[in-house]
Parts: structure tokens; C-alpha cells; sequence
């Protein structure tokens, strides 16, 4: 065997010995039972709920509609809570908690420690996004919805937004110091920044939010609606003498998988790029 060989046998070694002990991690600090615990009471509260009420919004439309209205409207934010959970003190967690002075001695890459931890959040997420799948499946099985092929796309959608939110989270992650600032920054971004810039691109503006990810988002739950959002909505109104314009623009699929594609590349980068020039000091 080469050195190189050598070598590359070593880095994959490595790469898992990192993720492993990343994932028990989450298991140790109950982080992943806390999701799974959080997933569960969420999709448990809907399955009363559903049962209860038997709210026509669920239960009197297509098989569509039952998983636009349970699936699409309740996962961008366990999305969300899962990347945060998994993702966010990730790589800030190693200068706050002083852990990467013990690591940086060690013959270990930073970028196998990154892409590590990174694998280990995407399968501890992934779980949880199969838990809810689950919930979901099941539910629409027992009220005879079946499986539409929508469904499975959308689930597709979801997962690769799942890895692109991780990767944008790990980047804030790499770019502060402590686990607090991170953690509030990705929320905010998340939950308030991209929505406000999505309403004013439209609304102000009246251009398109091409560079927004919650934009690109939309086809998770665009896709189970049919006939398919149009791409571009003039809605006008007319008040006490003056006409109001209020557009509305909706990721075609493409698109959406486009711009998904452009931040996952770009943030897991530039998250990588920040940790390996930052200093443990």
C-alpha cells in the first residue's frame, strides 16, 4: 500500500471515527430523544386533533390536500428545530467549551472534523425527518389517502432542504465563538430575516426572491398542490382612488431546487473555509 493510499485510508478513518462519536454525542446529551420526544408530541397532537374534529381541511379533500395540509405545513419548522438542535453549536461548541485545544494536536483535518460532525447532524436529522414521515404514512394509510407520487417527491424536496439548512447553520456555527449567538442568529435568519426580505421583495419591490432559500422551500408544500402554484400572481386592488398591486411569486421546482443546490454548496464552503482559519485562542 502507498503512502497515499495510506493516507486516504487514514482521512476516511477518521472521517468515521468523528461522525460516530458526533452522533453518540447526541444520544449522550439526549439531544436526539429530545427531537424525537418534540416530533412525536407534535404529530400525536395532530393525530387527536384529526381523529377528534375530523376537520374537513383534513380529512374532505383529495390525498393531496391531507398531506399539503399535515405534511407541508407543519415540516419547515421541524426542519428548522432539527438543524438547530443538531447543527447549531456544532462546530461553535468547540472553542466555547475549549474542546478544540485537545483536537488541534491531534493528526486530525479540520476538514474531517467538519465534514464529521456535519455527516453526523445530516443522519441524526434525517431520522428525525423519517420519524415524521412516518407519523404522516401512517395517518394517511389508515384514512385511505394512499400514497401520491407528490408526496414522495415532496419528501425528496424536504430532504435536501434539510441538507441545505445544515449547511447554512453550520456555517453561522464556524463563524462565531459562542454556541448562544450561533444558535439565535440561524432562528432568526430562519424564522424572521428571509420572510421579511420574501414580503418586501414582492410587496416593495415587486421582484422576485430568487436569493431567498425559504423561497426555494415553498415547493416542499407547492408540490402538493394541483395544479402547481403559477410561477407569477398579479393580485390587484382597488381602494379610494388608487389601485394597489400585490404580486406573488411561487419557486417553480426547478428553481427551487436550484437555489437549494447554490446554498448548500456555498455555505458548507464557506463554513468550512471559516473553521479552518480560525484560531483556538
Amino acid at each position: 500500500m502507498t503512502s497515499d493510499s495510506r493516507g486516504t485510508a487514514s482521512t476516511f478513518a477518521q472521517l468515521g471515527t468523528v461522525t460516530k462519536y458526533s452522533f453518540l454525542n447526541y444520544l449522550r446529551a439526549r439531544r436526539f430523544l429530545v427531537m424525537v420526544l418534540i416530533v412525536s408530541i407534535i404529530n400525536l397532537a395532530l393525530t387527536a386533533a384529526v381523529a377528534y374534529t375530523r376537520s374537513a381541511a383534513f380529512l374532505d379533500s383529495t390525498p393531496l390536500g391531507f398531506y399539503g395540509a399535515w405534511w407541508g405545513s407543519f415540516i419547515d419548522i421541524s426542519i428548522l428545530l432539527t438543524v438547530v438542535f443538531f447543527g447549531g453549536d456544532a462546530i461553535s461548541g468547540e472553542f466555547q467549551n475549549k474542546t478544540g485545544y485537545f483536537l488541534a494536536p491531534n493528526p486530525v483535518r479540520r476538514s474531517t472534523l467538519y465534514v464529521g460532525k456535519y455527516l453526523a447532524a445530516f443522519i441524526a436529522s434525517t431520522l428525525i425527518l423519517v420519524l415524521f414521515l412516518a407519523f404522516t404514512l401512517a395517518n394517511g394509510l389508515y384514512y385511505g389517502m394512499g400514497v401520491p407520487t407528490q408526496f414522495a417527491e415532496s419528501f425528496l424536496f424536504a430532504w435536501l432542504y434539510l441538507l441545505t439548512a445544515l449547511g447554512v447553520t453550520f456555517m453561522f456555527s464556524s463563524l462565531f465563538k459562542t454556541t448562544s449567538i450561533s444558535i439565535l442568529i440561524t432562528v432568526l435568519l430562519f424564522l424572521f430575516v428571509f420572510t421579511v426580505i420574501d414580503e418586501l421583495s414582492t410587496i416593495l419591490l415587486k421582484i422576485e426572491p430568487w436569493f431567498s432559500i425559504t423561497y426555494a422551500e415553498g415547493i416542499i408544500a407547492n408540490i402538493l398542490t394541483v395544479p402547481f402554484p403559477l410561477h407569477y400572481v398579479a393580485a390587484i386592488t382597488s381602494g379610494p382612488g388608487a389601485r394597489f398591486s400585490f404580486p406573488t411569486y411561487n419557486a417553480t421546482v426547478p428553481e427551487g431546487l436550484e437555489i437549494m443546490a447554490v446554498y448548500l454548496i456555498v455555505c458548507s464552503l464557506l463554513g468550512l473555509l471559516i473553521f479552518e482559519r480560525k484560531e483556538f485562542n
